[in-house]
């Protein structure tokens, strides 16, 4: 039986700003001085989010495990690989943080009456659990950063603002797909570091299919149209040009994804572009926020 710090190092914690960052933007883009923010429903957007990527998280571990995929990682510890829960356990938290994430959508969905998201909620489950389950899991074969994107970029930042005041801002689609590839890099950043197991095994995620080179300049392609599309929402939020304040902190991680050959030491640009993330999200809301001020 794996200890509870094992369950929380399995849960992966350093990915969860992919989750909140979309739910900090979509809130902010939903800010208008004559209707104020429903927090009940930022809340709930926000506990759907993190209940999905812990469970894609356990998922992951889970169907990686069973199939050896996670038997040469480095990087966190894996709860079926390493042997500490068994395989059937890690399922079981997957399916029930899934449960929970739909009873949370459906919540969602009756306070707002934002009855389209509910074909949208059960398709994220559905590509939550392909991601690496089923017979033949999509992220096996290089579609892993389409639902990284889509999901945790698109879906979860339009659809925080759509249950707010149900329809789509122009900033909450230019902050969707900014964090959607914030979110997407720091994927990729994982997955260059695991090319030397992922190949062998049959794994061949976008990083595989690049090659290690490609696929390093595409996380720091991804950070900087990231970073630079904002500006387009300039003559509506003067206060914008504060998102090039993220390059500061997004440096780091993309000189070492650049420099560093050492796989091993990529291991802290997972938790930087984490951070990025989350610097992004800050400034994007006083972007916003200072407008009407």
């Amino acid at each position: 039986m794996a200890t509870i710090s094992q369950w929380v190092a399995g849960a992966r914690l350093r990915t969860l700003p992919i989750v909140v960052a979309p739910v900090v933007i979509g809130t902010a883009a939903a800010v208008d001085p004559e209707q104020p923010i429903n927090w009940v429903r930022a809340l709930l957007a926000l506990l759907v989010g993190l209940l999905l990527q812990v469970g894609v998280n356990y998922s992951n571990d889970y169907s990686d495990g069973i199939r050896g995929t996670d038997e040469q990682r480095v990087g966190p510890l894996r709860l079926t690989g390493s042997g500490a829960a068994a395989p059937k356990q890690v399922r079981n938290a997957a399916f029930g943080c899934f449960g929970l994430a739909a009873l949370f959508g459906l919540l969602l969905v009756i306070l707002s009456s934002a009855w389209p998201l509910l074909l949208v909620g059960v398709a994220a489950i559905f590509a939550a659990w392909g991601y690496t389950g089923g017979k033949n899991p999509y992220g096996y074969r290089g579609w892993g950063d389409i639902y990284v994107f889509i999901f945790f970029g698109l879906v979860a930042t339009m659809g925080t603002t759509f249950t707010q005041v149900n329809r789509i801002t122009e900033a909450s689609l230019i902050g969707a797909i900014g964090t959607g590839l914030i979110g997407t890099a720091l994927l990729m950043a994982n997955n260059v570091r695991d090319i030397p197991t992922d190949k062998p095994v049959g794994k061949i995620t976008l990083a595989v299919r690049l090659g290690d080179r490609n696929a390093r300049l595409s996380y720091v392609a991804m950070l900087t149209i990231a970073i630079l599309l904002p500006v387009l929402l300039t003559d509506s939020y003067p206060w914008m040009w504060l998102i090039l304040l993220t390059f500061g902190v997004a440096i780091r991680p993309c000189w070492l994804m650049l420099r560093e050959p050492n796989l091993g030491k990529l291991v802290p640009v997972l938790q930087q572009t984490g951070i990025v993330n989350t610097v992004y999200a800050l400034l994007f809301t006083l972007a916003v926020v200072f407008q009407y001020v």
